[in-house]
């Protein structure tokens, strides 16, 4: 009878020491979830900020002309 109980109280220890475990494990990587999701947010903010650069380059330039030559923005406003 009471090595069913020490065996009982064995397992509630080690279950004990699994929770703590745990929970140092998930506040471990909430942190980095959060640091990750800051650089994902920062990563995205570039990628915006190239397409618009990008934009306004391809914006700039000018339009083919159907025999193969660019339309200049002088020739345009003829």
């Amino acid at each position: 009878m009471i090595s069913e109980f020490q065996d009982l109280s064995d397992k509630i220890d080690r279950l004990a020491a699994l929770t703590v475990a745990l929970r140092r494990e998930n506040a471990t990587l909430r942190q980095s979830n959060a640091v990750l999701s800051a650089e994902n947010l920062a990563f995205m903010e570039r990628i915006s900020e190239a397409q618009r650069r990008v934009e306004a380059l391809l914006a700039k330039i000018p339009a083919p002309q159907a025999d193969g030559t660019a339309v200049t923005d002088d020739e345009a406003a003829l």
